[in-house]
């Protein structure tokens, strides 16, 4: 009797996106979010290490070029006050480096605010120092008068523990210099704040080179997302929403001006900076929120692009649009006609189990439960010997959800899917390498990850409002560039501000369901972008963007941050 053939190992990719929007008034470069350096010194810096400290690891990894600009701004900030005492353009940022510590007492319970804002479970309950901390600052807002009893050193500490506890794990284990702050506990000097910025900057400044000297070695691939993270179906045509919603409320005007020569723009901007910063060109796309239409790949395609990957869902749509089934298997590559990108898939419910659920288990028993769906997976496809199963998400939100930023959970992740038999890690362009059969699609149904539509970014009255005001912004541009007055210089700072109006977070945050601190900061700042550009167009805003237009009110999970690829 002759040996039975051995099983083929399932591929498998986990493809982690990173992005932020744009925080920096691009007047004065002053952010007024500090969400880009704090995730760059928690989760990238993480994200990475874990990378390199398992030498079987593969991933892909998308960066945001929007983000990209920011990370490095921030290197630039902390060389400058470092070595030549410039200016830092970050409020909480400057609050902890700078000596003076202001006695307003609006700009102090500003400061209290803006130390609260992390994950009480797993940012400011471990650590006791901070808790305590803590529970002072919320009983100074209860009672904003006993703020002017503190002094200076109560807000040190306060700064000092606040990114204590939003350094990334791999380097609070290793890092004898943070063990020794953390150590103190308290009544931190100056030389320590200055010591915790050393630290940061130590951290920012190589960051990307990392990554970069991962994909050098073939142990990752970097992907990127067009340049300000817009949603392009929708900048292309409003009416691609109706593809997987019929019924939604579209805004008052018809068309988005010349969206599919912004789109294109989005795309070359992103490239440039992307070529720039990694020296390479990127092969493959997440198309912002893996948003994608018929008119987007094509895009993609006409542009160069090997691959492309989006929502679960987008491929159920189109594989019923194309009249196919999915009762077989659906973990392959596709292709969209005779469009060069093959195109890749989310796995929502493996994707899900980690953005949502196995926070709370156990990091071994997740793990295993995690590789026990994948064998189901392998075995439901035993006879597509190329399947591929993409594990596509936030590579930046769900980690402050789980203990100890995800280090065990992590760090089991790649060991154990990296030692598993059945199981060949990989990143879409060696999986290509193989040649792999694609599966065609006769159509493409507009959509997205979250949930196959395009509903967290159109359709609700506040999100239509906006789009409704971007519009007009645009039409004000189009108007302004036809008489031929700007300079070169400000038809690009016009170019660039447009395009930071157009990206897709404005429009995700804008709505009831979510939480309000979160709505009035976002509301504020793209009236505040779109404000922007009319001054450099040089035009009066209109009177409608000194008001608020999205209130929120709701409690989403993960604080709206994150959500699932599924409706539930």
């Amino acid at each position: 009797m002759s040996a039975k053939s051995p099983v083929a190992p399932i591929n498998v990719v986990l493809y982690w996106h990173m992005h932020q929007p744009e925080y920096r008034d691009l007047r004065s470069g002053e952010y007024s979010l500090p969400w880009t350096y704090l995730h760059a010194i928690k989760d990238y810096v993480d994200m990475v290490a874990h990378i390199e400290n398992e030498p079987k690891a593969r991933a892909v990894v998308n960066f945001a070029p929007v983000l990209l600009e920011q990370i490095e701004d921030y290197a630039e900030q902390l060389e400058g006050y470092l070595k030549h005492g410039s200016a830092l353009r970050d409020p909480l940022l400057r609050a902890l480096a700078d000596p003076v510590i202001s006695k307003n007492q609006q700009t102090r319970l500003t400061l209290l605010s803006d130390c609260l804002r992390a994950n009480e479970n797993r940012l400011i309950e471990r650590f006791d120092e901070y808790r305590q901390l803590a529970e002072i600052a919320r009983s100074i807002q209860d009672n904003p008068t006993s703020v002017a009893y503190y002094d200076e050193q109560f807000f040190a500490d306060l700064l000092v523990w606040y990114h204590l506890a939003w350094l990334a794990e791999t380097e609070r284990r290793k890092n004898k210099r943070i063990q020794l702050l953390m150590k103190k506990g308290c009544l931190f000097s100056v030389h320590d704040r200055r010591f915790l910025v050393e630290i940061i900057h130590e951290m920012i400044v190589p960051l990307l080179g990392r990554y970069q000297k991962l994909a050098q070695q073939g142990r990752i691939e970097l992907s990127m997302t067009p340049y300000a993270h817009p949603i392009m179906p929708l900048l292309i045509d409003f009416k691609s929403a109706r593809e997987a919603m019929p019924d939604v409320e579209l805004p008052q005007a018809p068309v988005y001006p010349q969206g599919e020569q912004r789109s294109l723009w989005h795309i070359v901007r992103g490239l440039q900076v992307f070529q720039r910063v990694f020296g390479f060109t990127p092969q493959g796309c997440w198309p912002s929120e893996g948003s994608v239409s018929e008119e987007v790949v094509e895009l993609l395609s006409e542009q160069g692009f090997n691959w492309l990957a989006s929502g679960e869902t987008v491929l159920r749509h189109s594989l019923a649009a194309s009249g196919l089934g999915t009762d077989q298997c659906i973990h392959t590559a596709y292709q969209l006609g005779e469009n060069r990108p093959a195109c890749f898939f989310r796995d929502d419910g493996l994707s899900d189990l980690i953005g949502f659920e196995y926070a709370n288990w156990h990091a071994d028993d997740a793990v295993a439960n995690l590789i026990s769906k994948i064998e189901n997976i392998a075995d439901a496809c035993a006879d597509h010997p190329q399947a591929i199963v993409s594990i596509i998400m936030d590579g930046e939100n769900a980690w402050e959800y789980y203990p100890e930023n995800a280090f065990y959970f992590l760090s089991a992740l790649y060991k154990k899917l990296a030692a598993h038999e059945r199981i060949r890690l990989t990143t879409y362009s060696d999986y290509l390498q193989q040649q792999p059969p694609r599966q065609n699609l006769s159509k493409l149904v507009a959509g997205s990850w979250v949930y196959g539509t395009f509903s967290t970014w159109i359709g609700d009255k506040d999100k239509n409002r906006a789009w409704d005001m971007l519009v007009e912004a645009r039409q004000v541009y189009d108007e302004v560039l036809a008489q031929n007055k700007l300079s070169e210089t400000e038809l690009q700072r016009a170019e660039r501000q447009l395009a930071i109006c157009e990206g897709s977070d404005w429009f995700w945050w804008f709505g009831d369901y979510n939480p309000a601190d979160s709505v009035q900061a976002f509301d504020e700042k793209y009236r505040l972008h779109l404000c922007n550009l009319y001054s450099i167009l040089g035009r009066e805003p209109p009177e409608y963007l000194s008001h608020a237009f999205s209130q929120g009110s709701g409690s989403p999970a993960r604080g709206g941050v994150m959500l699932p690829g599924k409706q539930l």
